[in-house]
Order: structure tokens, then C-alpha cells, then sequence
């Protein structure tokens, strides 16, 4: 009973104990294991001890040899032990189940499931581990039929990932899913669509990590110093007038692997000319008051009498120091 709680077929029992299966027969067998199981269920260890002596035939008229007594009574302290042991097993993996199989995907229990029983051998208990778990037997058994279209799966995942790293670590910095996908297509020629992309580094946790957040900012948002600036020039940026028009911004450019400098640059918006650029391996103000100022000390550049800046609400732009910058040479 031991042996076929802890997962064994009885003819497999049988024939590990020396019995010829032939001459017995599998009806035999599947009968007396069905009895068994059932007295046991019923009586316990009591019920599987040998009746015939004591309530049929013959009585047995000589006591015990000290041996015999001895003897028996090992044989069912082993039983007992050989009891303890095995529930002592299964309560254990009954609760490192249950620790496992929280905030898990019904996949991933059914792979908890098929590893607990091949490792512990406990190959009659999958309805009971599938019950323990809450998720479905037919399930389990629709899971172990489909790991062949999983391995296919995965096999094209892997190559999927390779190339998606490629993209990942291009020109020596991470990337999120636009930007990968955007490479991926100009210079692999592979396109995938970006849920793909997403799905894929999520499950190989591929992370691309957020900018860290500009300390300036948070300063001029908490002392509120900065105000939204009035929008001169609607998006008509093409008014055929030279040097009236000035386009600005910050570039980032990313070298040597994990370092960045800044490029801040003032554009005539009808010549599409760079009047003016300063570059810096610091975002700060400087960066665009600099711009400014070598703008405006390029004895080349010839500006229009009504000419202004056209920028973004960047905290740079919206500084007071910077729009005083611009009053000052009348570019407001």
C-alpha cells in the first residue's frame, strides 16, 4: 500500500516482488489491489493483516516464539515508519506547491506540476497536485501534449531575443521598443511589430532604463519661477524672410559607449542655416544662454529688425535668466 500510494501501478509492485505475472494474471492483480486499497481505506493497518489464522480453519494452538514476536512486530514499525516518511514527503512538497504557485500563470503551475512529479515519482497523485493547485487535470494533460509547439516556440523566441539585443545595445546604449523597432527595420530588414518587441523583453527581462530626471527641473517647478512663454509663431516657420524666424534646441549625442554630450544649436528657419551652436557635456542653462551669446557675437549673421527665438517650454527656455537674455538683444 505504501509503494502504490507513493504512485506505483500494482503490476509494477507485483514484479518488483517476484511474482510472475503471467501465471497470476492482470485481472488478478487489479482485483486484489482494489481490495486492499479498499480495507485499508476502511480499517487502516489493522484491516491488511492475515485473518485466515485466527477467524478461519484451524486455530493456532502454540503461542509465539520471543523470535517471532520480535519479528513481527519489526515488520510493522517498518510499515509505520515507511507511513510517516512518505506523508512527511508530501506535506513538505504540498507546501512548497502552494509557496510556488502565487501571482503564476496557469503554464507555469502546470510546469510546477510535471517537475513535482518527476522528481518525487509520485506518478498517481496528479488529479490530487492539480486540485491542491486549482487548476484543471484536462489542462495538465492539454500542456504535456503541446510541449513539442512549445519548444518551436521558444526556439523562435531565442532567435528573436539575438536580434532584438542587437537593436537593444546598438551604437553602444539601450533602447526601448520604438527605437528598436525602427532599427530592427532599417538595418536588419526584419520587421516585428512592437507587442512582439515588448512581449519578447519581458520575458527575458530585457530593460531599457528610464532618464534620470533633471534635478533643474524639479527645482523650477518647485519654486514655480518658470512661465509658459506666448507662441509667436503658430508653425508657420517658412515666412521666406531671412533671419527673422531662429529655430532652437538641445540634442543629445551618445559616444563611447555610455557617455553623452549635449548640442544646442539656433537655426534660420528660411535657409534651414546654423547660425549658432555650442556644445557641452552638461545640460544646464549655460548651454542655451551660450548659444544665444555666440549668435549674437557672429560678426557674419545678419539678423531682421523683428527677428525673435522660436523654442520648445523646456525649463531652458522658460528660464527667467534666459528670457531676460533675450530681451536684452531683443529676441523675445
Amino acid at each position: 500500500m505504501d509503494e502504490y500510494l507513493s504512485g506505483k501501478l500494482p503490476r509494477q509492485i507485483f514484479m518488483e516482488n517476484g511474482f510472475d505475472i503471467e501465471i497470476i494474471g492482470q485481472s488478478r492483480i487489479e482485483q486484489a489491489a482494489c481490495r486492499w486499497k479498499r480495507t485499508y481505506e476502511k480499517n487502516g493497518l489493522i484491516g491488511l493483516t492475515d485473518s485466515r489464522k485466527v477467524s478461519s480453519g484451524r486455530p493456532l494452538k502454540r503461542e509465539l516464539t520471543p523470535s517471532e514476536v520480535i519479528e513481527r512486530q519489526e515488520a510493522r514499525i517498518k510499515l509505520l515508519e515507511g507511513q510517516v516518511e512518505l506523508l512527511k514527503k508530501l506535506e513538505v512538497t504540498e507546501r512548497r506547491l502552494l509557496n510556488a504557485r502565487e501571482n503564476l500563470e496557469p503554464s507555469k503551475v502546470y510546469q510546477l506540476i510535471y517537475e513535482t512529479i518527476e522528481k518525487n515519482r509520485f506518478k498517481g497523485m496528479t488529479s490530487y497536485f492539480c486540485q491542491l493547485l486549482d487548476v484543471s487535470r484536462s489542462g495538465y494533460y492539454s500542456y504535456l501534449k503541446a510541449s513539442s509547439s512549445r519548444e518551436a516556440r521558444e526556439r523562435l523566441d531565442q532567435e528573436a531575443k539575438k536580434m532584438i539585443l542587437k537593436a537593444f545595445n546598438h551604437r553602444g546604449y539601450k533602447k526601448g521598443s520604438r527605437s528598436i523597432k525602427m532599427i530592427l527595420e532599417k538595418d536588419y530588414g526584419i520587421i516585428y511589430s512592437r507587442k512582439k518587441i515588448q512581449r519578447i523583453m519581458r520575458k527575458y527581462g530585457i530593460v531599457c532604463p528610464h532618464r534620470r530626471p533633471n534635478p533643474y527641473k524639479k527645482i523650477a517647478k518647485a519654486t514655480k519661477e518658470h512661465q509658459v512663454v506666448p507662441n509667436k509663431l503658430n508653425r508657420e516657420f517658412k515666412q521666406g524672410v531671412p533671419g527673422k524666424v531662429l529655430l532652437t534646441d538641445i540634442t543629445y549625442l551618445p559616444y563611447n559607449g555610455n557617455c553623452m554630450s549635449y548640442l544646442s544649436t539656433v537655426k534660420d528657419a528660411a535657409p534651414n542655416e546654423i547660425l549658432a551652436y555650442h556644445v557641452s557635456d552638461r545640460v544646464t542653462l549655460d548651454i542655451a544662454t551660450k548659444t544665444i551669446q555666440k549668435l549674437m557675437n557672429n560678426k557674419k549673421v545678419t539678423l531682421h529688425p523683428e527677428a525673435f527665438i522660436h523654442s520648445d517650454q523646456g525649463s531652458h527656455y522658460t528660464s527667467p535668466r534666459y528670457q531676460k537674455l533675450l530681451n536684452k538683444y531683443g529676441l523675445g
